[in-house]
């Protein structure tokens, strides 16, 4: 998995679309953290605890904070105090000073004198709550590349990059560190996944179904089946031709986090080679992990929403906006006028100067 820096502290796994479900439901956990170099204005290190893509919370270095995103996560911490005062420990001295020093170390090895760069962790599992197969990963990535990650197989570390294979070797011979990877990625972190999917429950287990429209730009443009607000994102949107789902003339969006939590996810169908007689053939399905019922839009021209405008339905509005603009421009055109008259009256008419002053100040 390539750890981007753009990523920071809103990162969210974007899964594939994908049309078939496995009966199991599989969970993740993961802890990213990122320490950056030659950025005034971030922080020099930030990390993040992230359950089934929902950030539950965030701690920054620079502040010396940890922020809990929901109340259920601030109980699991209040009765369990000595693990958030770890927590602090990890993300305000430990892990800070390590990322400082491998940053300048690498800095080293690839020739670099200056410049912004980033480094970046994940490390976490995912549990089949099914199977209860669990996969553990500890990845790092280097300005926006692959460097290491743990291969807790055969025991060893993947370097992928040349400038990583000092590393490797020197990790590989520690036979400690690999020993405590095996235990928190196959042990300790599940154990924290089910706590948290406990403790959260009624938020990380919950099921909401989308807002699905049909949305076009123009009437040559593809029409696009659009879901949004549903949860969890094991879902999957497809076009079908007499019940036949669709893989020619049609692309496939990524699912994409909303800010509330939820999620959306569209699909576009080329209709160019479609005749309208032809339309009623086809219909978009949403299609839901452990939901049995499918959302079905069939393709209709009255649902299509599109904010396009013909031409000739412009005339009018253009038109009266310029007639609207004419007399806005003759009216100021004669108040200048008007206002010179009265400027060039004789000093003997203090009254209607007078008159014209309440009008401009009527409260005096």
């Amino acid at each position: 998995m390539k750890l981007t820096s753009h990523q920071n502290m809103k990162i969210f796994i974007l899964l594939l679309l994908s049309s078939h479900f496995a009966s199991s439901v599989k969970h993740s956990l993961n802890y990213i953290y990122t320490a950056s170099s030659g950025l005034p204005d971030f922080p020099e290190f930030v990390g993040a605890a992230v359950v089934d893509d929902n950030l539950l919370g965030n701690c920054d270095s620079s502040k010396k904070i940890i922020e809990l995103k929901h109340d259920w996560v601030k109980k699991i911490y209040e009765n369990d105090p000595h693990q958030l005062e770890e927590y602090k420990r990890l993300c305000f001295v430990e892990e800070p000073n390590f990322f400082k020093a491998e940053i300048n170390s690498l800095k080293q090895r690839f020739n670099q004198s200056g410049g912004v760069h980033i480094l970046q962790r994940m490390i976490g599992c995912e549990w089949d709550d099914e199977t209860g197969e669990v996969i553990g990963y500890n990845h790092y990535g280097y300005d926006g590349e692959d460097f290491i990650s743990v291969d807790l197989k055969t025991e060893t570390w993947i370097a992928p990059k040349p400038q990583a294979f000092i590393t490797k070797l020197k990790w590989d011979a520690d036979k400690a560190r690999m020993k405590l990877n095996q235990y928190s990625l196959t042990v300790i972190y599940p154990e924290w996944l089910k706590k948290y999917l406990a403790y959260g429950r009624s938020f990380l287990l919950r099921t909401e179904l989308p807002s699905v429209s049909l949305l076009q730009k123009t009437p040559s443009s593809p029409v696009s089946c659009h879901a949004t607000g549903f949860y969890p994102h094991r879902a999957a949107l497809v076009w079908r031709k007499d019940g036949e789902e669709l893989h020619e003339e049609v692309d496939h969006g990524e699912i994409l986090p909303n800010h509330d939590g939820t999620f959306q996810m569209s699909v576009d169908l080329n209709l160019s080679s479609v005749t309208p007689e032809d339309w009623t053939r086809y219909d978009c399905v949403f299609q839901f992990s452990g939901v049995k019922e499918d959302i079905i839009t069939k393709l209709e021209k009255d649902r299509i929403r599109t904010n396009w405008v013909k031409p000739s339905d412009m005339t009018v509005p253009v038109t009266a906006a310029v007639v609207v603009l004419a007399l806005i421009l003759i009216g100021a055109a004669g108040f200048i006028v008007y206002k010179k008259k009265k400027a060039i009256r004789p000093p003997s008419s203090p009254d209607n100067s007078a008159e014209f002053s309440e009008q401009l100040n009527p409260e005096t």
